[in-house]
């Protein structure tokens, strides 16, 4: 039977964005970030002080990786930009998709050997439209064509399997991969069926025992599946549209999640689009540096 887990957490963020997405940490700094795409909105959360800087962005971004003390890689739709940590200062790095202009960057995360995986997807969710591609040492490789949500992109602890999905298909996909480069090795496979009763599948980390821990777009919960994909334990979150969770804390031990209120009109309350610790323990993993 699956653990259902009621909401004792804080609000780390009362802001209600428009699409909360792509959270990431950096334990060197203690400092949480996470972006408002729809907003073009980069927020900084420096956890011990309780420090809170929002940076204006001039197009929507999805994904940040840290490269060093000094520099970050953000994932954007006008493609990959190198971004000064202190100043803010951004340099175009490498081009995703230039001759899709209606696209714009998703979900995303850094292998184990400091590649990205980054997926695509058309600004109003066209069908089809996007990809995830792998991009290491400044060259771009198509992984997975014809996606229409990318989403749920995360990588086991020995860098041997990646998980992915498509939200508008709905299943939650495994593949064996390279460990010394995220380079797939074999046919995708599903690992779980989903018919959408218990929210999309969205973004996703996995923790240092190998669970995989997704937020369920549409559910008001965040989800933990073993590597088999058993359904093992739901955390509830007090919005409706969770879209992506990030271990937070010197010790990795806490969870963020990121929600939206696009989408929900009228109907959205106060939580939606707030960003949440959800108050429970976790065995996180500090996320890997994006390698140039």
């Amino acid at each position: 039977m699956v653990e259902t887990v009621e909401f004792t957490g804080t609000i780390l963020c009362a802001q209600q964005l428009t699409l909360g997405e792509g959270p990431t940490y950096d334990p060197t700094t203690d400092t949480a970030w996470w972006f408002n795409i729809k907003g073009r909105e980069l927020h900084q959360l420096q956890l011990s002080s309780g420090e809170k800087q929002v940076h204006a962005l001039p197009f929507m971004a999805s994904v940040l990786a840290r490269i060093d003390g000094h520099r970050q890689l953000m994932a954007t739709e006008d493609g990959l930009f190198l971004r000064e940590t202190d100043t803010g200062v951004l340099t175009f790095l490498t081009a995703l998709e230039p001759e899709k202009p209606g696209n714009r960057s998703n979900d995303g995360r850094v292998h184990r050997s400091g590649a990205l995986w980054i997926g695509t997807m058309g600004k109003s969710a066209e069908e089809k439209a996007g990809a995830i591609y792998h991009v290491a040492g400044g060259k771009v490789t198509t992984l997975f064509p014809q996606i229409s949500i990318p989403n749920a992109i995360c990588f086991s602890p020995d860098g041997a399997t990646a998980y992915y999905t498509d939200s508008k298909i709905g299943h939650l996909m495994t593949v064996k991969i390279d460990p010394h480069t995220g380079l797939p090795l074999a046919t995708p496979q599903v690992l779980i069926e989903n018919d959408g009763a218990l929210g999309d599948f969205d973004g996703a980390v996995c923790d240092a025992d190998g669970d995989i821990i997704n937020a369920r777009w549409g559910a008001g919960a965040v989800d933990r599946y073993d590597s088999s994909g058993q359904h093992v334990a739901r955390y509830l979150v007090p919005a409706r549209q969770p879209s992506c969770p990030a271990f937070i804390g010197p010790a990795l031990d806490r969870l963020l999640v990121t929600t939206a209120r696009d989408g929900l009109g009228d109907a959205a309350t106060p939580a939606d689009g707030q960003t949440f610790e959800l108050g429970i323990t976790v065995r996180g993993r500090a996320e890997p540096d994006y390698r140039l």
